[in-house]
């Protein structure tokens, strides 16, 4: 579902380059739930980002379906990232002036889906998240973890097959940071979704498949 090979990637600062992600390998096979951990500051959020092909790496490959993605031009991937990608971030990025419906609709109307498709598409995904009496909330209305539902159902509105979470419990209480996660299983098993979560906390990275953690730029079995 997800190859990476040999991915290098780093940044340019006053004080020089700074390498983050040094000939980096990684393997997610399809309906996997992989927990990524680490440090802070050592790249999490950078290699997911690049598996999101919301960054380019400066060399290396990256394979999503078996399509070679990191030559394709940027509408294309505009293209992949609404049709096959999804993706749920700490701070949740919810458009303040929008209700959560409408939130959830956005990346439909983006790929030009009707709006009572879209409509349709959002308020079923709001439903089954335990949200149907607050769509018409705007976000400042929500709780956090509601926000991250919303953020949630906004991944997947557009049917994603892979789910990219970056400490998506990192704002959150521990109660309701364990309802997400287990959200985010459930979706696992039950749709069939892929999905690579970045974690701090082990303890739900261990309810995962599959656990590996980013050290010196490269992933390696995690411990313990």
């Amino acid at each position: 579902m997800v190859v990476a090979e040999g991915i290098v990637k780093g940044y340019r600062t006053p004080a020089g380059y700074v390498p983050v992600l040094e000939g980096l390998d990684l393997q997610v096979q399809p309906q996997e739930m992989l927990a990524i951990t680490g440090a802070s500051g050592v790249g999490k959020s950078t290699l997911l980002h690049v598996l999101g092909t919301l960054d380019r790496p400066e060399s290396g490959r990256l394979a999503l379906e078996g399509e070679d993605v990191l030559g394709l031009p940027e509408d294309r991937l505009r293209r992949l990232r609404n049709r096959v990608l999804g993706f749920v971030f700490q701070f949740h990025h919810l458009l303040p002036e929008f209700s959560a419906l409408e939130n959830v609709m956005l990346p439909a109307l983006i790929a030009r889906l009707p709006t009572p498709e879209a409509r349709r598409r959002s308020e079923g995904l709001l439903d089954e998240l335990g949200l149907a009496t607050r769509g018409h909330h705007r976000p400042g209305a929500l709780s956090g973890g509601e926000q991250q539902r919303v953020a949630v159902a906004r991944a997947l509105v557009q049917s994603p097959r892979i789910l990219l979470a970056d400490e998506p419990t990192g704002n959150l209480d521990q109660e309701t940071g364990d309802r997400l996660h287990g959200l985010l299983r459930r979706l696992n098993q039950e749709k069939g979704i892929t999905v690579v979560v970045v974690t701090h906390n082990e303890r739900l990275a261990a309810a995962c498949d599959r656990r590996l953690r980013l050290e010196a730029g490269r992933l390696q079995a995690a411990r313990g």
